[in-house]
Formats: C-alpha cells, sequence, structure tokens
C-alpha cells in the first residue's frame, strides 16, 4: 500500500496545550497519519541533515510503555546530523496520537504491529531495508513486524525489551501484576498516571530533570488519556489464553530468520523488569551482536547512558562495516 491509500499529512501538526513548555526538549515537526481504523497516528520523519552521495538505510524507532517518541528525541537528533533518516511513532493512545477509548480501538499487540505495518507502508518503506531500534513494548511490536518480514531489515538496536516470552526464571514484578489483574492497579495507573509517574523515578539510576520527567507524562493528563497506558500492561502475555501470546510465541519461533542481521544490544542492568534473565537470553539467540552493558544504569538507558551509548548507536548504524 503507497502513500496514495492513506490519509497523510506533510505539514506540521498544531500541538496540544500540554506540550507548549516542554518545545525546547522536543524540537520536531510531528506529522500525522489517518489510519484504516479511522484513528490518527502521530510521528516525526526527520531528512537527513547532511547531504551524501550514497544511500544509507532510515531509521526507525519504536517505543515502549509508558513513554512517546519523546524517549528518542536525542537518537533523532544524532541519527539525522549523521546523514540518516530518522523516524519515530507514537504508538495509538500515546504522545500526540488520537486517545479512542477501548470500545473504538484494539489495544493489543496484534494491533499494534499491523499499526506499524501500515505506518510503514504509507511512508514508501514497506518494501525498503530499515534499521530497526526499539525498546521496552516496542520490542515486541518491532521483533514482530522484523520477523514477520526479515527481507525488510537492515540493522536492529535492542534496549531493555523483549521478543520472546518471559524467562522461566523471571517473575512479573508485583507492581506490574498488580496493573494487569487488578482494579485497584487499573485506578491508580489509568486515574492517578502512577505508572509512568513512577517510570520517571524508578526507570532511571541518574535523576531526570523536572522538566524532563514532567515531559514524559505530560500527554497523559486525564483518565481518558491514560488508557494505553493501562492496556499495554492489561497486554502482558502470561497464558496461552491471553491476547498477545500468540503473537509473541510466532515472533520467537522467527527469530532465527534475523540472526544474520548486525544487532547492537545496550542494556541497563538496573531494570527491575528487563534484567539480566532476559540480556541472557537475547545474548544465546544473537552471540555475535555488539553489546553495551550498563551495570549501574536503569530501564530508560537512552536518558541514563545518553552521552555514551547514542554515539555507540550512531556509529554501529552508519558508520561500522554494512554486511556484504
Amino acid at each position: 500500500m503507497g502513500r496514495g491509500d492513506h490519509a497523510v499529512s506533510d505539514k506540521a501538526l498544531s500541538h496540544p496545550d500540554w506540550f507548549k513548555p516542554y518545545k525546547a526538549l522536543y524540537p520536531f515537526d510531528t506529522r500525522r497519519l489517518t489510519l484504516r481504523s479511522g484513528h490518527t497516528m502521530s510521528y516525526v520523519d526527520l531528512p537527513s541533515r547532511i547531504e551524501s552521495s550514497h544511500t544509507v538505510a532510515p531509521t526507525v524507532m519504536v517505543h515502549g510503555n509508558p513513554t512517546w517518541s519523546f524517549y528518542y528525541r536525542n537518537l533523532l537528533t544524532a541519527v539525522s546530523e549523521v546523514g540518516g533518516r530518522a523516524l519515530a511513532l507514537d504508538h495509538i493512545g500515546c504522545g500526540f496520537s488520537d486517545k479512542p477509548d477501548d470500545r473504538a480501538y484494539q489495544y493489543t499487540l496484534s494491533q499494534r504491529v499491523d499499526d506499524l505495518e501500515e505506518w510503514l507502508d504509507s511512508l514508501g518503506l514497506g518494501e525498503e531495508q530499515i534499521n530497526l531500534v526499539v525498546h521496552d513494548w516496542g520490542g515486541m511490536i518491532g521483533m514482530a513486524y522484523a520477523a514477520r518480514y526479515p527481507q525488510r531489515i537492515n540493522k536492529i538496536v535492542v534496549l531493555n525489551t523483549s521478543a520472546f516470552h518471559i524467562p522461566g526464571d523471571k517473575r512479573l514484578p508485583f507492581t506490574l501484576w498488580l496493573g494487569r489483574n487488578t482494579r485497584l492497579g487499573q485506578v491508580l495507573i489509568q486515574g492517578l498516571n502512577a505508572f509512568s509517574g513512577l517510570a520517571t523515578r524508578w526507570a532511571c539510576m541518574k535523576p531526570l530533570s523536572k522538566q524532563i520527567a514532567r515531559a514524559y507524562t505530560a500527554p497523559y493528563h486525564s483518565w481518558a488519556t491514560r488508557v494505553a497506558t493501562h492496556r499495554f500492561v492489561k497486554d502482558i502475555p502470561l497464558h496461552r489464553r491471553d491476547l498477545a501470546y500468540q503473537v509473541v510465541e510466532e515472533t520467537q519461533a522467527k527469530l532465527p530468520t534475523l540472526t544474520d542481521k548486525p544487532m547492537l544490544i545496550g542494556w541497563g542492568l538496573k531494570d527491575f523488569v528487563f534484567d539480566h534473565t532476559f540480556l541472557k537470553i537475547w545474548k544465546s539467540r544473537f552471540p555475535d551482536a555488539e553489546s553495551h552493558i550498563y551495570p549501574e544504569s536503569g530501564h530508560y538507558i537512552l536518558e541514563d547512558e545518553e552521552s555514551d551509548l547514542i554515539p555507540k548507536i550512531v556509529n554501529f548504524l552508519y558508520h561500522a562495516p554494512h554486511p556484504a
């Protein structure tokens, strides 16, 4: 499906009032795509800031929960500055994208993967090779897409995430269990913004500035705008009857189709969810991956290790030798 089959805006979006205090932190024009579902997806599409005589793969960044494309703000700029096209979407329910209630949209992993595919197709990237950067739930979404279309993937950057079932020696943390399984958890996440708010403290080992922390939580300013932050937790697959389970099963089974892709792993070992048990599986499945492990850093690894990890990612994507 090409651009002509979608309602794509080539004009910068006007930003909502909640964003005005954070414009300097996230100085990008944002675009919009109306999906087949009728909902509008927001995204950033930065062109290369330098001219190049050769074509390089664009870099697509897929965020998780409870973040939005703001998580990739510094990497977006860094990729653009070295000559790459840099793209990042806001999932439906996140960032600047529409936030429908769950009677109007299926907040499921399967739908997220379909949305990602539709977005890439709308931009003419469905038949091109891309570099894929994934974090948190973005790992399951992005790697499900990659497993579906391995021929479309050039390089992969994995940041504290998963593309397989929860390891057998890992228990779901109590806070996620509470959010997934109880009404109290929903009230805390959707009513009090507990998940997004606590993440700005728990997910970083180096304290965020108040302005950056507020920018992370700003899109989620009411019960109605926090539906996605709760439904992502609700969708964590633990049993075969769970809606996301089969997608994870299929993606996990197809990971061998991606072992020839150059991969960089950037990992904070003090992540209370995606800890060493997940890292061990990544390294066993992709033993040739370039790994940068940070023992004193947490889940928001691009915040904790911005100055060290982002240059390594950029070098891996655009300066390291490409496969023959």
